[in-house]
């Protein structure tokens, strides 16, 4: 998984009922893109986010089209 700054990170909800989150990447710590992230979700938290096999990174550029 690839992510840059802008780019928006989808975690599905894994728990029957759980909405999905969802959050733009505001700082990329790994080396060439790779986790982890530090991520504002839409609900304003802000937190550091190592994304498992239930995450998805969407292109800032696919967004604003």
């Amino acid at each position: 998984m690839n992510g840059r700054v802008g780019d928006r990170l989808l975690v599905h909800g894994n728990i029957v009922g759980q909405p999905d989150r969802q959050g733009e990447i505001l700082e990329v710590r790994g080396e060439n893109g790779s986790p982890p992230y530090l991520v504002r979700f839409d609900d304003g938290h802000e937190t550091l986010v190592y994304p498992g096999p239930d995450a998805v990174v969407e292109s800032g550029e696919q967004i604003s089209r």
